[in-house]
């Protein structure tokens, strides 16, 4: 066995030590996750509000959402705590859709995002009309707002760049009432949110809010949107799209949610970055050229 020199332990363990103290330290500086009774909560020394809470999750929906009564639509499910670190970096979500569909959540925090891994399987034979599911992000601490106004502050983008959503072209007919949805490229306009449809197609799969100070934003996008809502309370939606699951059949979905300081052309490089499948050719680029 070799004996290491003593001076040569002892600089190991205090290389050890700072280490740890750093990874700490990273941590306690950004963003952190918790999970309790169906609400995701992320917060962060930074974050304005302190806490955004999100239910996760709300609902899974069938095909026909569009047209139907909202508890035609909906899916029974039930989600669990797997497993969570003590920093609050990491937390593991178990959902079972009823009847026999398993979506593993993986949800880590970093400095400035919180990225999700989820693998949705049909455990049965028989083919599964989990279209789509909705985790409903409250912003109305991070914005300052309220129902009436915090829209002003809500953004997507269109093919005019970063629009705000009170600058969206809306309707209101619907058989509810309120908020809007804003249906994204390729989803069939049958399979959404019964609320009213905006006639404007989100040109990417971000949907976002400013802080209340004007200093942030916050963006969630996902790699297979179903839609961009703005809720009927102070929430925005990127709800993810599954479209169905066959006997057996697998599908890995993957999001972010991103807390930066407010620069819209960083937001895009980052998204461009982390979901390149969703890249347009530069004459097609929000505000591009």
């Amino acid at each position: 066995m070799i004996r290491l020199p003593l001076q040569t332990v002892r600089l190991r363990g205090l290389l050890f030590a700072a280490l740890v103290c750093f990874t700490m330290s990273a941590a306690a500086a950004g963003l952190r996750v918790s999970w309790e009774k169906n609400f995701l909560k992320i917060s962060g020394d930074e974050l304005p509000g302190g806490t955004i809470e999100i239910n996760y999750l709300e609902a899974f929906c069938r095909s026909g959402s569009t047209h139907q009564r909202w508890d035609k639509t909906t899916i029974p499910h039930r989600t669990e705590l797997i497993a969570a670190d003590k920093a609050g970096q990491r937390i593991q979500l178990r959902t079972v859709v009823e009847p026999n569909v398993e979506v593993l959540h993986d949800i880590r925090a970093d400095a400035d995002e919180v990225e999700f891994n989820l693998t949705a399987k049909n455990l049965g034979a028989e083919f599964a009309d989990v279209q789509w599911f909705q985790p409903c992000m409250r912003v109305d601490r991070f914005t300052g707002g309220n129902q009436s106004n915090y829209v002003g502050r809500c953004f997507i983008f269109t093919e005019r760049g970063l629009t705000t959503l009170d600058r969206v072209r809306r309707t209101e007919e619907a058989i509810y009432r309120g908020g809007q949805v804003y249906v994204s490229r390729g989803v069939s306009t049958n399979d959404v949110n019964p609320r009213p449809l905006s006639p404007e197609q989100p040109a990417n799969a971000i949907i976002g809010c400013f802080s209340a100070d004007g200093k942030h934003l916050l963006a969630n996008a996902w790699d297979t949107p179903q839609e961009l809502f703005q809720g009927v309370i102070v929430c925005i939606h990127n709800d993810p799209r599954i479209g169905g699951l066959k006997g057996g059949e697998t599908k890995r979905l993957r999001g972010k949610i991103y807390f930066l300081k407010n620069d819209p052309q960083s937001l895009l490089q980052r998204y461009q970055h982390d979901f390149p499948a969703h890249r347009e050719p530069p004459s097609r680029r929000p505000g591009g050229s």
